[in-house]
């Protein structure tokens, strides 16, 4: 076996883990009212039903994303996120839900759209 032929499905894996991110939209507090930054996407055939991720800032590695599942109900299925801010993530997600699932299940289509039908909590 030649090392190209060793290295290819990796640099395979890593660009597409990296288009995952690049799907991704990232909501700052201005959006959302949330001391943290909530990043959605359309699920794009993920194997998992609706989730967003997490993170304290815009500029992260996706490996410190916290993974929060939305359905049944909402809970950290990656990475740890505190009680305080899981509480205020859910009652986001309780104002959100039906947009987060719009957007996850492409019936809107656009980013922007999707954006714009965020709502921030008090």
């Amino acid at each position: 076996m030649k090392i190209s032929d060793e290295v290819a499905p990796l640099a395979s894996a890593t660009l597409r883990e990296e288009d995952d991110f690049f799907d991704m939209s990232n909501l700052s507090g201005k959006e959302t009212g949330l001391p943290f930054v909530v990043w959605i996407s359309p699920s794009m055939g993920a194997p998992h039903d609706v989730r967003v991720k997490v993170s304290l800032g815009p500029k992260v590695h996706k490996s410190e994303l916290v993974s929060v599942a939305i359905r049944p109900e909402v809970r950290v299925v990656g990475g740890s996120f505190d009680t305080a801010n899981l509480r205020l993530l859910r009652k986001w997600i309780e104002l959100n839900y039906d947009t987060i699932v719009k957007y996850w299940d492409g019936e809107i289509e656009s980013t922007k759209d999707a954006i714009a039908a965020i709502r921030p909590i008090s």
